[in-house]
């Protein structure tokens, strides 16, 4: 896999469970306010990662860590990515993987397989403001909507959740959005933070909605999914 970032040890990416994260490059969305730039647009070949690296350090930590996560950029663009989990399985750990839900076909075939333990997708938008909030114009949405109902099925663990940002986000569109995901287990809202790294904007053009529109948007959300969560505020 292109593996372009490795933290070593995390007790916040993966709920429950003492992990270690790998940023695999590349994404097929263009989310302006996305804070992980370097790994989407600016991909440099030098800063890749061997495989063996990483199952090394994994062989070593046996014990000590609970599991791996792989978050991107999009890491079911790598086409390798099935074969790694199971190695990374083998070796005893528990996987989660962050997506953005476009490809439903090989998420299906990750959970039918039982190569994932916990799935975090990303919602970012209404249904009717996903293809300006991603960057692309004319997406069609019908993947991520095939991979919400996948997951709404139950067969693996999971949330969804929502980088909310004033620019793209009203507390009607946490409303929709939580109306389209109702049955969720949990859901997360997280404020945006500016990296100073982002794909489309700088120079402070966007912002985390303020406290009073958190909150407003916190309680419409729970009215639909109750057990919706304040992350990262």
């Amino acid at each position: 896999m292109t593996i372009h970032g490795f933290q070593k040890m995390t007790l916040l990416d993966y709920p429950g469970k003492v992990a270690c994260t790998l940023f695999t490059a590349a994404c097929n969305f263009r989310c302006p306010f996305c804070h992980n730039a370097g790994l989407v647009t600016c991909i440099s070949a030098a800063e890749r990662i061997d495989e063996e690296e990483i199952f090394a350090y994994l062989k070593k930590r046996q014990g000590i860590l609970d599991g791996v996560c792989i978050t991107g950029g999009e890491p079911t663009l790598q086409k390798d990515l099935p074969d790694f989990i199971r190695t990374v399985r083998d070796l005893g750990y528990a996987v989660k993987l962050d997506t953005n839900g476009s490809d439903p076909e090989l998420l299906a075939a990750l959970i039918n397989e039982g190569l994932v333990d916990y799935v975090a997708m990303d919602i970012k938008n209404t249904k009717e403001k996903y293809a300006a909030t991603i960057g692309l114009a004319d997406y069609d949405l019908s993947p991520v909507e095939k991979s919400v109902k996948l997951l709404l099925e139950g067969r693996v663990e999971f949330e969804f959740r929502t980088t909310v940002v004033a620019e793209y986000h009203t507390p009607e569109d946490i409303a929709g959005i939580a109306r389209w995901i109702k049955g969720a287990p949990r859901y997360f809202l997280q404020p945006f933070v500016d990296s100073g790294n982002l794909i489309g904007s700088s120079d402070g053009q966007l912002h985390a909605p303020d406290a009073t529109t958190l909150n407003q948007m916190l309680s419409t959300a729970r009215a639909i999914i109750p057990a919706t969560v304040l992350r990262g505020a």
